[in-house]
């Protein structure tokens, strides 16, 4: 390997894709043991690596010197080989730092709590001091040595107006959690997770829908990515290309998740939109179906409309981890909002609005075999669309027509910030 990303599990990483549009060498990730790290330290066979987790800290004593942030900070994401001699970094300083700006949330004179107590939480102190903020306390689940515990920073520093998370919890594909609540936190303003895979973990999410300031970490990813590629290469790069890749991968990865009645064109619409797009198209019906090797009415009759829904839900559990797809999901899905909650972190949801009038019966569809049981399925879940969605793009034009609209609202809705 000569240029590359070293760490414990790169699994998730976007690394690879985002170095590869930033130069022409070769870049590699290598998923490097614990017991390994030292032989491989040791040989520095390598022009120059990134440095992820765990082993941002550990790579230090390895370094024959380290520039004045890295040092301030205690730890290393960036290293070149010069000569046989190792040189640390931090760009992760700059990243977040730029993250944090972009998304337009203020750190001057605010009370800030990192979640976290390894390399990255370290470094979220340093962008905080920089950026001035009032207070900083960094959380960990022992405390002590100048951490807090959880339970204190729910309870004694529930005024924090600023959360930056750094700890792994909520990170693919343990999606859908998070380190704390944010209903326990009555002053915040706005919140910065490390974490860029899913798009928009959990913590941001939920901040979001209470109308808070929030984003995920994949343009620090990026930003740090362009600040270590200028090391790499003795060179300097136009940052606007941090703005160009982030938003080429975003758009790329995002999932665009499609909700509403039964015929209100979901499918129809989503395979359309993920042709043009280069995306895969999923129906998490077609899936629930494949699952349960039977039909959905036959489901129904069988087992009635419970189990059913709890198919829904472990299928989206599953779906919500995928990027890069259009998913129709079936008319009822809203109906748990922990599918929506897991469909968001990955996905923009769009409501596709069709008029009652407009929608037809079919037998296949158990809840809506019939014009009454459309009608009432329609009064009791309309709320329900509009509180779920991103976006509600009204469907009432010709086929062509509907497909652009969505697929206009989508592209021109970046959601991470």
């Amino acid at each position: 390997m000569k240029y590359g990303l070293i760490g414990e599990k790169l699994g998730h990483s976007f690394s690879k894709i985002i170095h590869s549009e930033l130069t022409d060498y070769d870049y590699e990730l290598k998923e490097v043991a614990k017991d390994e790290l030292d032989s491989f330290m040791r040989k520095a066979d390598f022009k120059a690596i990134n440095v992820t987790i765990p082993y941002k800290q550990d790579v230090i004593p390895y370094l024959y010197e380290i520039d004045e942030t890295a040092k301030a900070i205690g730890a290393v994401n960036t290293i070149v080989n010069k000569n046989g001699k190792l040189y640390g970094y931090n760009t992760d300083f700059l990243g977040l730092k730029s993250l944090i700006e972009n998304a337009k949330i203020t750190i001057r004179n605010k009370k800030v709590i990192i979640l976290g107590s390894g390399g990255t939480s370290k470094t979220a102190l340093a962008v905080a001091k920089s950026m001035g903020a009032k207070e900083v306390y960094r959380v960990s689940r022992k405390g002590g040595n100048g951490l807090i515990t959880y339970n204190e920073a729910e309870n004694s520093h529930n005024d924090a107006e600023v959360i930056i998370n750094t700890t792994p919890c909520g990170m693919y594909p343990n999606i859908g959690e998070a380190a704390v609540g944010i209903d326990k936190f009555t002053k915040l303003e706005g919140v910065v997770d490390a974490i860029y895979n899913p798009l928009n973990s959990f913590l941001v999410t939920s901040a979001k829908e209470k109308g808070i300031a929030a984003t995920g970490g994949l343009y620090m990813l990026v930003a740090q990515a362009v600040f270590a590629a200028e090391k790499f290469t003795d060179s300097i790069i136009d940052k606007s290309e941090i703005d160009r890749i982030y938003n080429k991968i975003f758009n790329q990865k995002r999932n665009l998740v499609l909700i509403g009645m039964p015929s209100c064109g979901k499918t129809t619409i989503g395979k359309a939109i993920a042709e043009q797009l280069g995306k895969e198209f999923i129906d998490s019906d077609d899936e629930i179906v494949k699952k349960q090797g039977m039909p959905i009415p036959e489901i129904f009759e069988k087992f009635g409309e419970k189990h059913f829904r709890n198919i829904e839900s472990e299928v989206i559990a599953e779906l919500s981890l995928k990027q890069s797809s259009v998913i129709a999901t079936g008319g009822g899905a809203v109906l748990n909002r922990r599918n929506v909650d897991l469909l968001k972190e990955n996905g923009l949801v769009v409501f596709i609005d069709r008029p009652l009038e407009k929608l037809i019966t079919t037998d296949d569809r158990p809840l809506s075999s019939n014009r009454e049981l459309l009608t009432k399925r329609y009064n009791e879940r309309y709320d329900i669309y509009c509180s779920s969605a991103d976006i509600i793009v009204n469907s009432d034009c010709d086929l062509e027509e509907n497909i652009g609209r969505v697929k206009e609202a989508f592209l021109n809705e970046n959601s991470c910030n």
